[in-house]
């Protein structure tokens, strides 16, 4: 069946329609120079659902207290919070016991990072990768300073894109304590395989911690196929407000020595979280997890999540499909990242020859055109692209993009290069 806004491609039944996931999002009413704003900046944070913003609302009108007293609303924010684990639970496929939130996932890092770093010393070392954010970096090259801990960075092949594995395979000995990778890069759109990185963590007796925030927006996450022992991602990357969001396997959780105040809880998963939580941020990530699940039917919000990520990711690949192709032909414009049909995310990150990336990120936004620029934290990524000073613009497509807005991308494109 053709669809109206994506074109050829076949849309299941199950999912809800473009136009009706698209009403569900007051930004998407706006204009800018009296255009409508088409947002390609997802990859840095989506717009969000009235539903969500509703939830959040609610709570703070009608049950905001602190946790664990006895009087009514602080009851109802406990269910609240716990609702909020379960709802996270079924996202990660895990237990509610092995869900924490915290700030955002850079704080969540760091703090599993001390935690880890105070059992570790010289002689013992960490994995990183070259295509990670610096979020899965630097809270692990901290312990090179304050424990004496190795880093090994494992690079990624330029042409591709992708992680060069044979390093990876060659950077996992006998010393290694944890192999730190992200699920898809946030500025190449690349996805590595978590679950072969954690089998060579796991054979040494290593850990393995995912960044998966960028992933998250797009895929499926399972942590028991993935087989980490960690995995952090950002409600705001999915259609929620900014927290940070951890699952750690209960069996780890329960020996982290991280830093804690003495009278808080050493219960998982509370013995994770310091300090007053962000309540309504919590509540509203648990909102974008529902929203999710609600845009496909199935008996239970697990096989809902499945559904509705399965076919969103299919609508995403399609519409990357157009944009990649789009830029692409376009004279003076580079492209960087794996080409439409090897894994990856619909995120493209790109180049105009002689123009610094915020001079074009600023002339498409004249159009309504809305995408980012700049290195995105994926440091070592722009290094080796050669892009450090003058960075990359950078466009996602989300469950609200159409393909009349990728055409209006392609175009500016095309103006700005001419």
């Amino acid at each position: 069946m053709k669809n109206p806004v994506f074109g050829n491609q076949s849309v299941p039944s199950a999912l809800a329609a473009p136009e009706i996931i698209r009403a569900r999002f007051p930004a998407l009413t706006r204009e800018h120079n009296g255009k409508p704003v088409a947002y390609f900046d997802g990859p840095g944070g989506t717009q969000v659902p009235q539903d969500v913003v509703e939830a959040m609302v609610d709570y703070l009108y009608h049950h905001n207290a602190n946790t664990h007293w006895n009087f009514p609303t602080s009851t109802e924010t406990d269910a609240a919070l716990a609702n909020a684990r379960e709802a996270f639970a079924d996202f990660f496929n895990a237990s509610p016991r092995e869900v924490a939130f915290g700030n955002n996932m850079t704080t969540i890092t760091f703090h599993v990072a001390r935690g880890l770093g105070r059992a570790w010393g010289p002689g013992d070392e960490i994995v990183v990768t070259e295509l990670d954010h610096q979020a899965n970096v630097a809270p692990w090259r901290a312990l090179a300073k304050e424990r004496g801990v190795t880093i090994r960075s494992v690079p990624f092949d330029v042409k591709t894109g992708e992680l060069v594995w044979s390093e990876l395979e060659r950077a996992v000995t006998s010393k290694t304590r944890l192999v730190a990778i992200g699920a898809a890069s946030n500025a190449l759109g690349t996805i590595s395989s978590v679950r072969n990185a954690a089998q060579l963590a796991h054979a040494k007796g290593a850990l393995c911690f995912v960044d998966a925030v960028h992933f998250a927006a797009h895929r499926v996450i399972d942590v028991k196929a993935m087989e980490c022992d960690f995995l952090a991602c950002s409600p705001y990357k999915f259609y929620g407000p900014h927290a940070g969001v951890l699952y750690a396997r209960a069996e780890v959780m329960t020996w982290l020595d991280v830093p804690k105040l003495d009278p808080a809880s050493n219960e998982i998963p509370e013995r994770m979280e310091t300090g007053t939580q962000n309540h309504e941020a919590i509540v509203g990530g648990g909102a974008a997890v529902e929203f999710l699940a609600s845009l496909a039917s199935g008996a239970t919000r697990r096989e809902r999540l499945v559904l509705a990520m399965s076919e969103l990711h299919a609508r995403g690949d399609a519409l990357f499909a157009r944009l990649w192709s789009g830029l692409s032909e376009i004279k003076g414009v580079t492209c960087y990242g794996p080409p439409p049909g090897q894994p990856r995310t619909p995120t493209v990150s790109f180049v105009v020859a002689g123009k610094p990336s915020a001079e074009v990120a600023r002339a498409l936004a004249q159009d309504g055109v809305f995408a980012s620029n700049g290195n995105f934290y994926a440091t070592n990524v722009l290094e080796r692209l050669g892009h450090t000073r003058e960075g990359l613009v950078r466009a996602g497509c989300a469950c609200y993009t159409t393909e009349g807005e990728v055409d209006r991308l392609i175009a500016g494109v095309r103006r700005i290069a001419s």
